[in-house]
């Protein structure tokens, strides 16, 4: 049984072709909606459209480097053109960068990590955002993180890039509300991703047993006791995207299994 109805719906879902956005995509898609999977790797984009496919669904790929404004340009007018509508964007892809101590982080590492979290989450609504004014609907849900609520010891840029987010979540759901457009933020904890393996890596320096090590404290420090799913990531951006949550925007929602409260 379909938990939502987005049959007729077109959705966006940037960095689907792994983790949560994939997990949206596919759920998005069992629900009845058309996708457009955007992703830098076209390897792993494909994989997620055939995935899609493969239950009957409707979906097309875009590559795309959402530090490129012309890519980003390009993913919403590929969507237009194929179906003529933007009802949903899952405005998702994300970089962890490094772990190192602030005085350490590479300046280069940060500058691209502020370009892929925070320009291209900010391009990617100032490009889709035209579209659901005009047709006086739409609900965008933005990847932030726990980390943009708290300080991020060895994880600057990705702390300050989420905190950012959640910035432009509030302002933009504001200005668009009279339109009739929903702007909210999800705020996942630890997720079992190829992300959390990177972070793990480097807060073990590169060695195995102490990343396994880092990733049980991980564990340990979430009062559940356990890393989200993305699948767990997706429900909830299924929820924000749902007619269900019509009264709810600008806002930021926590799925951590507890852990910001300890």
């Amino acid at each position: 049984m379909q938990k939502f109805d987005f049959t007729n719906k077109v959705a966006i879902v940037t960095g689907g072709g792994g983790g949560i956005g994939r997990a949206a995509s596919l759920t998005l898609s069992e629900n009845g909606a058309k996708v457009v999977v955007v992703d830098l790797s076209e390897d792993a984009g494909m994989l997620t459209v055939n995935q899609i496919k493969e239950k009957n669904g409707e979906a097309i790929f875009v590559k795309a480097d959402v530090m490129k404004e012309e890519d980003i340009k390009g993913y919403v007018q590929k969507t237009i053109d194929t179906y003529g509508k933007i009802d949903i964007f899952i405005n998702n892809a994300g970089w962890e960068g490094k772990v190192l101590p602030l005085v350490d982080y590479p300046t280069e590492v940060f500058d691209n990590l502020m370009a892929i979290n925070v320009r291209g989450v900010f391009l990617g609504m100032k490009h889709v955002l035209p579209h659901m004014i005009k047709q006086k609907s739409g609900a965008i849900v933005n990847t932030a993180s726990g980390a943009g609520l708290l300080a991020t010891p060895n994880m600057v840029a990705y702390g300050a890039s989420k905190h950012a987010v959640l910035g432009m979540t509030k302002t933009a759901g504001v200005e668009a509300a009279p339109y009739g457009v929903r702007v909210n933020a999800v705020c996942p904890g630890v997720v079992n991703t190829q992300m959390m393996r990177s972070i793990e890596s480097g807060y073990g320096k590169g060695d195995k047993e102490a990343a396994e090590a880092s990733r049980k404290q991980l564990e340990a420090s979430t009062p559940d006791g356990r890393y989200a799913e993305p699948q767990e990531i997706a429900n909830l951006m299924m929820y924000l995207s749902s007619d269900l949550a019509s009264h709810i925007t600008g806002q930021e929602l926590v799925i951590d299994g507890g852990a910001i409260l300890i």
